[in-house]
């Protein structure tokens, strides 16, 4: 079964057929996920730990992107909801904020670094 479309493009008018595909009894074609390379992992010898924290909070990237700015540093109080570190994704400014109120245990991104989804930025506890 195929459907007509008109579309019109920067005032240029374009006919689009659009066909279905039928579906075969052993269900849709699933195409395999392509390969991630896995975010490096920050190095335990470079994040600024405050001596005699306690238990923290990881706080990790939700998207991939730039670090555009770390707005805290080890040993500042921070309350749940304060920005944290802005993260630059799709040329938008992404404010990462604290989830906890606590005390910044660890830094592990300063700005320019790229990251990944899933990447250790912070620690708050």
């Amino acid at each position: 079964m195929a459907t007509v479309y008109n579309i019109t493009v920067n005032g240029k008018s374009y006919e689009v057929t659009v066909e279905r595909k039928a579906v075969s009894a052993a269900g849709p074609v699933v195409a395999a996920p392509l390969p991630v390379a896995a975010a490096p992992a920050a190095a335990p010898t470079t994040a600024k730990v405050a001596a005699g924290s306690g238990v923290a909070s990881p706080i990790v990237a939700p998207m991939p992107g730039k670090v555009i700015a770390v707005k805290v540093k080890v040993g500042d109080s921070v309350k749940k909801g304060q920005e944290l570190v802005i993260v630059e994704a799709m040329k938008m400014h992404n404010p990462i904020l604290a989830t906890n109120d606590g005390v910044v245990q660890a830094v592990y991104v300063q700005a320019d670094d790229a990251i990944q989804t899933g990447s250790p930025l912070l620690a708050v506890g």
